[in-house]
């Protein structure tokens, strides 16, 4: 993920809002005690996702993939004041660790922490959905799109994390199993008539949907 200029994204974190002291102590600790620290989504790319939700103000959130639960706080700033965030991990193991920040956040009601395979759980959740934020196993990207799409209302976002795949999307030579994945799922959703669509390179890149 760190193929951006470090300069360049210290930069623009600076001229950006900061982390809330839960969100700093949530970084910290990730990095601190939790493997692979990288997958989390950080002070920049958490604003970026707190300001789209704000902007929405949506009523229902689907997030796949909790991990630490730092972009799960970042997005749930934005909530209506009646809205829900579901957030979907199949990982038991990082479960009192995310759910002790979410349940010291000012959004602790707003909440439902699923453990699930996201797969079998997206079927029993009812839409509209607003807003839609994928950040999960890179293979099931386009079983999961498929999955919320219908569910996602007319307007409705959906966020998908780690479109660049650290550069390696436009390496030729970057055959895994992963990449071919997402260059699949990046074609499949520019082929889509249903979305608009913007890929973004802030942090590992963020393709956004709308659905018309």
């Amino acid at each position: 993920m760190e193929f951006i200029d470090s300069n360049i994204e210290a930069y623009s974190q600076s001229f950006s809002d900061p982390e809330s002291a839960l969100l700093k102590e949530l970084n910290r600790e990730t990095h601190a005690l939790v493997l692979q620290p990288r997958m989390l989504s950080g002070h920049l790319q958490g604003r970026f996702l707190s300001l789209i939700s704000k902007i929405l103000q949506p009523k229902l959130i689907l997030e796949i993939g909790t991990y630490t639960g730092y972009s799960a706080l970042c997005l749930a700033e934005g909530l209506d004041e009646k809205g829900q965030l579901i957030t979907i991990d199949i990982n038991e193991e990082l479960e009192t660790f995310a759910r002790s920040f979410f349940n010291r956040s000012p959004y602790a009601s707003q909440i439902d922490y699923r453990i699930a395979d996201a797969k079998d759980e997206i079927n029993k959740i009812d839409g509209p959905i607003d807003l839609v934020f994928i950040d999960a196993d890179k293979r099931n990207y386009a079983a999961y799109f498929d999955l919320v799409i219908d569910k996602v209302r007319k307007g409705g976002l959906i966020i998908v994390d780690n479109v660049l795949w650290s550069g390696k999307i436009i390496d030729a030579s970057a055959q895994d199993k992963s990449t071919v994945a997402l260059r699949d799922f990046n074609q499949k959703c520019l082929d889509d008539l249903r979305v608009e669509k913007t890929l973004l390179p802030l942090r590992d890149g963020l393709l956004i949907l709308r659905k018309k």
